[in-house]
């Protein structure tokens, strides 16, 4: 009776202090490891994440930048011979007013680092370029009288029951011959069309034997930077791009961290024979320089957005162009705490090489 009634007891009693510190060390250690392996797992889960993240943000810059600059000059890239025998452009090179107060100096099919544009973040280029929308020829329409100041006659226009090159609300470059020295021009856009002639908001006097160049009813002048580790784009036809305000700006790639560029010219001795033999930021200071330029080359560099515990990048990314404008990522000063990576090509520029290979050049 007694014994029974001691190993009922004992049965009650529970687990001993021992057994509960040795379960509970147990279930410890488990749940270290546990955590051990979610801490790995995730670590490879933010890494493959960041990486699929850099690559869509890197790959869908360089579209829109490939897009861009495959259509620079188009619609005014016209090598024509002026009334003093010299060869030039129409367009490029002057400065170009596109409404009251917003002008861009120096006008090029794509310019590198242009002055008017602000400069991005610590050690990458901008990029500013431009391409009509227009499906007129590149060299303009002859002007063949001026009843008006706000009014041009034009040879082709409606000429043997043709389709007129112009319509209502196409902005207009009116151009005088000979080129003027300084080359200043004004964009406007047109407000009629009667017979042979192009009634426009704001005329320019004397363009009677000049060219008016139709840009389309959408014209291109827009402007890439980096900013704040961001890929950055302005349209001239909306804001001023000099300006550095961030609503002029708007971000179109998150976390792409660098863009540089570079020329790719025709070096070869006059006459030119239309192929890049050389890359860098040079940029054209006349008519020869213009037409010798054929490609761009540049280099996007985008990073996971994760910024990891410990470096992870020991050096900056290369690529062709390093050797005269490497990817220098140190205006961060825990650039080395992410990962990188680059989208690099070259890009024709197919409106200046379809000029084909100038004599005297």
């Amino acid at each position: 009776m007694n014994s029974h009634r001691t190993s009922s007891t004992r049965r009650r009693s529970g687990f001993t202090l021992v057994e509960l510190m040795v379960g509970l060390a147990i279930g410890m250690i488990g749940v270290i490891i546990m955590m051990q392996v979610f801490a790995i797992s995730e670590g490879y889960k933010r890494t493959t994440t960041g990486g699929d993240d850099a690559q869509n943000n890197g790959a869908i810059g360089l579209y829109g930048l490939q897009r861009d600059i495959r259509m620079a000059g188009q619609g005014s890239n016209s090598f024509v011979d002026n009334a003093a025998s010299t060869s030039a452009y129409s367009l490029i090179g002057c400065n170009l007013a596109l409404r009251a107060g917003v002008t861009i100096n120096a006008l090029g099919p794509l310019t590198i680092n242009h002055a008017s544009i602000p400069a991005g973040d610590a050690n990458t280029d901008t990029l500013l370029l431009f391409y009509s929308s227009s499906d007129d020829g590149p060299e303009g329409d002859r002007i063949d009288a001026q009843p008006a100041t706000n009014t041009y006659t034009m040879a082709s226009f409606l000429a043997t029951g043709g389709t007129p090159s112009f319509a209502a609300n196409d902005w207009v470059v009116a151009h005088p011959s000979p080129r003027p020295n300084p080359c200043d021009l004004s964009m406007t856009q047109v407000s009629a069309l009667a017979t042979s002639d192009v009634t426009v908001t704001t005329g320019v006097a004397g363009m009677t034997g000049g060219a008016l160049f139709d840009l389309g009813q959408a014209p291109r002048f827009v402007a890439y930077r980096i900013v704040n580790g961001n890929l950055t784009m302005c349209d001239y036809m909306v804001n001023d791009c000099s300006n550095n305000a961030a609503g002029n700006w708007p971000v179109i790639a998150a976390n792409v961290v660098s863009l540089r560029a570079q020329y790719g010219r025709d070096t070869t001795a006059a006459p030119m024979d239309g192929t890049v033999d050389a890359f860098d930021q040079t940029t054209p200071g006349n008519m020869c320089d213009w037409v010798r330029m054929r490609a761009a080359r540049l280099v996007l560099v985008s990073r996971s957005a994760q910024l990891e515990k410990d470096a992870v990048t020991a050096a900056a990314p290369t690529w062709a162009g390093s050797a005269g404008n490497a990817i220098d990522l140190s205006g961060d000063a825990s650039w080395q705490r992410y990962r990188y990576k680059t989208f690099e090509t070259v890009v024709p520029l197919r409106n200046i090489a379809w000029l084909g290979v100038q004599a005297g050049c």
